[in-house]
């Protein structure tokens, strides 16, 4: 995305997430207009914008094209301009049908229609099939100026272009764009934190340990370990043999503790075995060894990071 030839960028709703987006845009050379009606929220952007720039330059993310940004009340005219239009408002169905109600309306035919919605799938946004053609989610993680994972979900009808131009575009900002094989309420994002949180306040309601103490195990373990490798990595790198020992050793104890939730809990031979085929494509076998202990070298420099950190904030 060089200035040379940047893209232009809607984003409606100077919330969090919106000014997020702006200031990530705008660094990799975006021309971006932030749309917001209020017009207090519209002053406030301008500060919240520019703290995004500081979070990206603190992760050391900074690209420097400095695009343009400006702030509107309305979309207006200029919105048939853009080739990415990113919804960003309440995360209420019927605000959100409104929206791209006017947006298939004004937005150019070329243009690529995005919700940046945390639960609600486009098929429900835009009931019409015929009509979802340029529409999915891009739901990012929070905040996704310094987080740059993003979600795409195409729906029933999106086309394959709308889908391949969405991930150039935020391929182009800095992302890992992650396009979803189908759509699910939640997606995989919420579902992996809702599957940990409806757990966390199951142990708090059960009298096991107290949210603050669930928030230090979650802190001081899994989620630091978690910040370099994933579920399935982390599955692999902690059981010689990995993936499949793995679910051969823990996967009775797992199905107990999930049946005893009241949930379906199947790791049949055949999943297991996909799982390992994703995981080959991406480490050999031969390379497991050598990955746990980079595994654990990296980790002692996060804790390290961590803490510092972590002290810095009591000072």
């Amino acid at each position: 995305m060089e200035n040379a030839n940047p893209i232009t960028v809607h984003i409606l709703g100077a919330g969090f997430i919106g000014c997020a987006f702006a200031a990530t845009f705008r660094d990799v050379g975006a021309d971006v207009t932030l749309v917001e009606p209020d017009a207090g929220a519209r002053a406030r952007a301008i500060d919240r914008v520019e703290e995004h720039a500081r979070a990206i330059a603190a992760a050391e993310l900074v690209r420097g094209r400095e695009g343009r940004l400006q702030f509107a009340e309305d979309a207006g005219n200029t919105i048939a301009k853009a080739e990415l239009v990113l919804e960003c408002g309440p995360e209420r169905l019927d605000a959100k049908r409104a929206i791209f109600a006017d947006l298939q309306s004004r937005a150019a035919p070329h243009a690529v229609l995005a919700s940046a919605s945390s639960a609600i799938p486009i098929s429900q946004t835009v009931p019409d099939p015929q009509a979802r053609e340029r529409c999915l989610v891009a739901h990012p993680a929070n905040p996704p100026s310094v987080l740059r994972v993003i979600e795409l979900v195409p729906g029933s009808g999106t086309s394959t272009e709308t889908a391949t131009r969405a991930k150039q575009y935020f391929t182009d900002a800095g992302f890992t764009a992650v396009t979803l094989k189908r759509e699910m309420e939640g997606f995989v994002m919420n579902r992996l934190q809702g599957a940990v949180l409806r757990e966390a306040y199951r142990l708090v309601d059960e009298g096991v340990a107290s949210a603050t103490d669930i928030d230090e195990v979650m802190r001081l373990s899994l989620g630091t370990r978690w910040a370099l490798s994933g579920p399935f990595e982390t599955a692999e790198l902690n059981t010689p043999g990995g993936i499949a020992a793995h679910a051969d050793r823990l996967g009775p104890a797992y199905k107990r503790m999930g049946e005893a939730r009241g949930e379906t809990v199947n790791w049949h031979p055949d999943l297991v075995a996909t799982v390992e085929r994703d995981r080959r494509l991406i480490l050999p076998a031969s390379d497991i060894p050598a990955r746990a202990g980079w595994r654990t070298r990296a980790v002692a420099r996060l804790v390290a990071m961590r803490d510092r950190i972590a002290r810095e904030q009591d000072v």
